[in-house]
């Protein structure tokens, strides 16, 4: 590296730092994580130190290494190495780790000009493939960052390049003629660059799946997984969950004074207990709900008293096919083809393991408690099973409920009365203290503290025993508000389990939510202090990103896809009639010619034709003539002007006696050589001197060749000759 010049180590470093800016995209993008990278960070610094030692790799054993590489990673995706993905997120995994490793080799190798060229091209396809996969707000400063970087690079490349071309190239004035100015070529060669990836890379970011989950507050490249929203549920699945404040959804509002309202996002529900696990009864899917001509899915009929709130979920990537809403879901706007909902009313759509996005409009209106006092018709056969109890359970808690509800005689005060005792006489707690056989007895009876499931499995079963029908709701409730942009983050601490009581009168389900309010408000306090102003507004930047580009997901994708096909069948279309009006006219201008038509249309048809080709001469001619025009005073065709007018016969002709004796001795001009480069390839100084002085006479002003210069060209002449004459 010493022997370097200042510009070729600045080079190398922006190679470097260009090799680094498609790593960073990949990075934020989500496709690897922390192993893949400290593995390429330390390539690149291993190779940045070994620059110019005798360790670096031999080319040969790198492009070895290379057409190894690639079997290698094709298989590595055939056996699918990398654990837990989709199909897409698998293929864009290892796309990234081959890049990756690309990159690598070559840094590690002693490395020719094509080999920084090799280099900026896995960069640029790596930038390309994260434009596609990246779902997070910092891609478009790594992108940034990458543009400035590799201009920079191409500005010292040029540099770079300017220095090593010969001698004549940078002063003589054939040079500064025919050469483009270098302000030009850089603007050019930049502004190409620019407009390249930009075109590239829009379209990929609009037309590949996204399946990254990197963010500003996110980790990369998972999707999590809810134990708490399958069919089957053991206590404690929630209260796992409740452990990390990691970014669930975040929601849109409207009417916005509604945005910090005390919502409750309904999610399974659960109507068998066995002592210890929650499950349905009934899992199959009750009915598949298609949308609309206008892409709406109606779920539910409004009442006549519908108080309707609509919100806009961003959903990150869930292992969990659950379509989250307020109760109760009236409609739902998006791109999914179809949505599935089953026996109690709980929604899924076909997951994708992607962040989606939809719209729900929901009527959070809720009958009155002197309604709800009033509601006491009898159950139908269809509510029986909301009225099963264990096989085996503590007596103690049908008594405690009966103690509990001894002064209440309908079904609402008896929920109001257990959902108060509860919220007043036990804990709320995070810990899984709660365990035997009896996991609830010894809640209600010993420990006396648990999380919200123990609250809501402990209301559910009591109020069972008193022949009210319940089931249990995993969902999410409250969170984060953002007045900086509207809404309201929604995290894994916010995982709530709450209970549903049926009213058969009003036909409705009523939620009731019995855990203490340390248990009900769980904000994580995000957006309090510096540090949280700090983050609502980090937050707030990612929610532009995630409202106007990520919520831009696979179903707006399969929009323009379906728009493209109908654009590209209306071409086809038009093309195909247009074929046919022309075979059409072509037929009748035949059967013409044949004098099918008679006398007169044939001469006519022969006039058309000839009248067609005389035209096409025509137009041929004017635009060659146009063109000639154009270029002769853009300067195109500079070099053969420059030589007719700098012609110098006397100088001339020493210039092709040089290159006849040296053509004697094997050193033959190339027709691309200039006179300067010829002289520069051969070992005799003379041929050099003669040729600059040459150039003198040639590019000085019009007069004859002065004589002073011409006789030490013949001297030099004379002396090149005795020295060719030794040779033999």
């Amino acid at each position: 590296m010493s022997e370097m010049s200042s510009s070729e180590r600045t080079l190398q470093a922006l190679s470097y730092a260009v090799a680094f800016c498609g790593f960073l995209t990949l990075w934020v993008s989500g496709t690897f994580g922390i192993a893949a990278s400290i593995l390429y960070l330390g390539a690149m610094i291993a190779a940045w130190n070994l620059e110019g030692t005798r360790w670096q790799i031999s080319e040969r054993a790198g492009t070895v290494m290379i057409v190894l590489a690639l079997p290698f990673f094709y298989l590595a995706w055939r056996l699918q190495v990398l654990p837990d993905r989709g199909v897409e997120s698998a293929v864009a995994g290892m796309l990234a780790r081959m890049i990756l490793a690309l990159s690598a080799i070559k840094l590690l190798q002693r490395k020719k000009d094509r080999d920084w060229v090799f280099l900026h091209l896995m960069t640029f396809f790596a930038v390309l493939l994260a434009a596609g996969l990246s779902i997070s707000p910092l891609y478009l400063a790594s992108f940034v960052l990458y543009i400035l970087v590799a201009v920079a690079t191409i500005i010292i490349w040029e540099n770079v390049s300017a220095k090593r071309r010969t001698i004549e190239r940078k002063s003589t004035k054939e040079a500064r003629i025919l050469e483009t100015p270098a302000w030009m070529r850089l603007t050019g060669v930049s502004l190409t660059l620019v407009v390249l990836t930009i075109v590239l890379a829009i379209p990929l970011f609009f037309l590949l799946p996204r399946v990254g989950g990197a963010g500003f507050g996110g980790s990369a490249g998972s999707v999590s997984t809810y134990s708490g929203f399958s069919d089957s549920v053991r206590l404690g699945g929630i209260g796992r969950i409740q452990q990390s404040d990691r970014v669930v959804m975040r929601v849109e509002t409207s009417p916005s004074e509604l945005a910090g309202a005390d919502g409750y996002y309904r999610g399974v529900a659960l109507d068998t207990f066995d002592g210890n696990t929650w499950s349905k009864s009934r899992p199959q899917i009750r009915e598949t709900l298609v949308p609309r001509l206008d892409g709406r899915i109606a779920i539910e009929t409004p009442g006549p008293y519908a108080q309707l709130v609509e919100q806009e979920i961003y959903l990150e990537p869930i292992d969990t096919p659950v379509l989250f809403g307020q109760t109760k879901i009236v409609e739902v706007a998006s791109g999914f083809p179809a949505l599935y909902r089953d026996s109690y009313d709980s929604l899924a759509y076909p997951r994708t393991g992607e962040r989606s996005s939809y719209t729900v409009v929901s009527d959070i209106s809720r009958p009155t408690a002197e309604q709800l006092r009033t509601d006491v018709e009898p159950y139908g056969h269809d509510v029986e099973r909301y009225l099963e109890l264990p096989e085996s359970y503590d007596k103690r808690i049908f008594s405690l409920a009966q103690e509990i509800t001894a002064n209440a005689h309908n079904r609402y005060d008896k929920a109001m009365a257990v959902r108060d005792y509860l919220r007043s006489n036990l804990g709320y707690t995070l810990e899984m203290r709660a365990s035997g056989d009896e996991p609830l007895a010894d809640f209600l009876f010993n420990v006396r503290e648990g999380h919200c499931e123990y609250f809501a499995t402990a209301m559910a079963i009591m109020l069972r025993t008193q022949g009210i029908a319940t089931r249990v709701i995993n969902g999410f409730h409250g969170g984060d508000y953002n007045n900086a942009s509207g809404v309201t983050v929604v995290r894994q601490r916010n995982a709530h389990s709450w209970v549903e009581v049926y009213f058969p009168k009003e036909d409705q389900w009523v939620t009731f939510d019995p855990t203490p309010a340390a248990g009900r408000d769980l904000s994580s306090g995000g957006f309090t202090g510096f540090t949280g102003q700090i983050s609502k507004y980090l937050d707030a930047l990612e929610t532009v990103w995630i409202q106007y580009f990520v919520a831009f997901d696979s179903h707006g994708q399969a929009a323009i896809s379906k728009g493209l096909r109908t654009s590209a069948s209306e071409v086809n279309s038009a093309a195909t009639a247009f074929l046919a009006e022309a075979a059409g006219t072509l037929s009748d201008w035949w059967r013409d010619i044949r004098g099918d038509s008679g006398q007169r249309a044939r001469l006519w048809a022969i006039a058309y034709f000839l009248l067609a080709v005389i035209g096409t001469i025509v137009g041929v001619v004017l635009i060659r003539t146009i063109y000639r025009f154009i270029a002769n005073r853009g300067g195109l065709f500079r070099r053969r002007s420059l030589k007719s007018r700098n012609s110098n016969p006397a100088a001339d002709a020493i210039f092709q006696e040089l290159t006849k004796l040296l053509e004697g001795k094997g050193f033959v001009r190339q027709a691309s050589q200039t006179p300067l480069e010829f002289a520069l390839g051969v070992p005799f100084p003379e041929a050099q001197k003669i040729t600059s002085l040459y150039n003198q006479i040639r590019f000085a002003a019009d007069g004859p060749f002065p004589h002073n210069l011409r006789d030490e060209a013949r001297d030099l002449l004379d002396s090149l000759r005795a020295q060719l004459r030794r040779i033999r």
